[in-house]
């Protein structure tokens, strides 16, 4: 699992290592590894034209003694100083022992920026807050122009490393050279758009980050461990079963992308109550459908409510009295009451919702782009408004607990051709299904978020993809993670 620590954290490891540490033993070793993601970029280092952006905090000194490195082996070094008179002494007495030379003047420097192999972001560290300063907007956009690769030092300049916002301009990197410990705004968009291609560079903090991480990615270890898996006494109803209450005359689509979803989660059965049986029964025969509501449905372990239900709210009010787990999606989001779902997590029945940005921005009051531009924060927010955990879907799928505390889940698989209609109802199914199957609500969500992301891509491969294609292909994800975990 990567895990994500805030700024204050970091630093507070940092000072600790460099306290019991020889003096500059950290920044070297940030540089060691700084110069060989660069020198693997470039290929041949040898005549290559690298140019430095170097600010006056210690992000310009570790560029700077990576660019020395690269000057010993041969490439063409220029540094341009947008603090001229607090630059890092050490390092850029290094570079030009090494043969590097210097730029004061950044206004003049934007040709060599565009000519340059490569560009090492050394402007701002990860204390950074809000865009770019004036002087380096010129610099960033001709970095961003040019024909070289762009490396940015721990976390792209104008991007905050603690919520991966962007507030004005910022670099855009294609590789991003992290050290000691992620950073939330590596993992986060906006801000992991422009990071590009994360490294991470070992300094030596190893156990040595105390606190709680901020952030967490699961990987395919994790997600093979958090999968249910049918043991030899298990039959279809110790499996668990999920309730689908979804669809309607005018969307009867929705319910049958969420049983889809769901038969595919690892639950033993999928029972279906709604408008849309037939449409449901005619694509999946061994759905158990009802007509008489969800209390009267027959046993479940979990509730999937809400897409396509249109304004039903009188099932969604039925399924939120359930003492079940209960994921809510779509119209339901609209139509569960706020003191309905906060109940529900104060008697510690969990909740799961999964609003996307523009449902999460009608539940908050607030404007779509402001969640889109801070989404660990609306995440958070949510999850504390409604005593639920909230999966926030988007180009960044994060998961919060409920109450909003504790690390957020964010999810690394997807593609963008997922944003096409249906694509969340097939997720919620299977969010519900692993729900029916036993895992807690921030992990149904975590692991429903990682398989759809990777039957996403299996399904599109660069091309445009239907809903019904990404659920045909959840089988192959979870096979590929269990084999990975193996």
């Amino acid at each position: 699992m990567r895990t994500a620590y805030s700024v204050e954290t970091v630093r507070a490891a940092e000072r600790e290592l460099m306290a019991r540490s020889p003096e500059g033993a950290l920044m070297q070793r940030a540089a060691a590894g700084l110069a060989a993601a660069c020198a693997d970029v470039l290929g041949r280092v040898y005549g290559s034209r690298v140019v430095l952006l170097v600010g006056s905090g210690d992000n310009g000194g570790d560029a700077l003694y990576a660019g020395a490195r690269l000057a010993r082996r041969g490439a063409g070094v220029r540094a341009v100083l947008l603090a001229p008179g607090r630059a890092h002494a050490g390092g850029l007495a290094a570079l030009r022992r090494a043969g590097g030379s210097v730029v004061s003047d950044a206004g003049g420097a934007v040709g060599l920026v565009e000519q340059a192999d490569l560009v090492v972001d050394g402007i701002v560290g990860i204390g950074g807050k809000g865009g770019l300063r004036e002087a380096a907007v010129p610099l960033a956009e001709a970095a961003r122009r040019g024909r070289g690769v762009v490396v940015a030092v721990d976390l792209p300049s104008g991007v905050d490393a603690d919520t991966g916002e962007v507030r004005g301009a910022a670099v855009r990197a294609d590789v991003t050279v992290t050290f000691g410990a992620y950073k939330p705004g590596l993992l986060i968009d906006p801000g992991r758009e422009y990071a590009g291609v994360v490294r991470f560079v070992d300094i030596g903090l190893g156990g040595r980050v105390g606190g709680s991480p901020q952030a967490e990615a699961l990987q395919h270890a994790d997600v093979a461990r958090l999968l249910p898996v049918p043991g030899a006494e298990s039959d279809k109803y110790r499996r668990g079963v999920v309730g689908i209450a979804a669809g309607s005359a005018r969307y009867p689509g929705a319910a049958v992308l969420a049983v889809g979803g769901a038969l595919r989660g690892g639950a033993g059965a999928v029972r279906y109550v709604g408008p849309a049986g037939g449409a449901v029964l005619a694509r999946y025969p061994e759905t158990l459908v009802s007509e008489r509501g969800p209390a009267r449905a027959g046993r479940v372990q979990a509730w999937v409510v809400g897409p396509g239900a249109g304004d039903d709210a009188a099932t969604v009010g039925e399924v939120l009295a359930a003492d079940v787990p209960v994921l809510i999606d779509a119209d339901g989001l609209r139509l569960a009451e706020v003191g309905a779902v906060r109940g529900r997590g104060l008697r510690g029945v969990p909740t799961l919702m999964t609003p996307h940005a523009g449902e999460a921005a009608a539940l908050l009051g607030v404007e779509r782009e402001e969640v889109e531009s801070g989404r660990l924060a609306a995440a958070r927010e949510l999850a504390a408004r409604y005593e639920a955990a909230v999966l926030l879907k988007g180009s960044t799928t994060v998961v919060a607990e409920a109450g909003g505390g504790g690390a957020v889940r964010v999810n690394p698989t997807g593609t963008p051709w997922l944003a096409t209609a249906g694509s969340g109802d097939v997720l919620s199914g299977l969010g519900g299904s692993l729900l029916a199957a036993g895992l807690s609500a921030v992990d149904a969500g975590s692991v429903a978020a990682y398989l759809h992301g990777l039957a996403g891509r299996f399904a599109a491969e660069g091309a445009p993809v239907a809903a019904e294609d990404v659920a045909g292909r959840i089988a192959e994800a979870w096979r590929s993670v269990v084999g990975a975990g193996v």
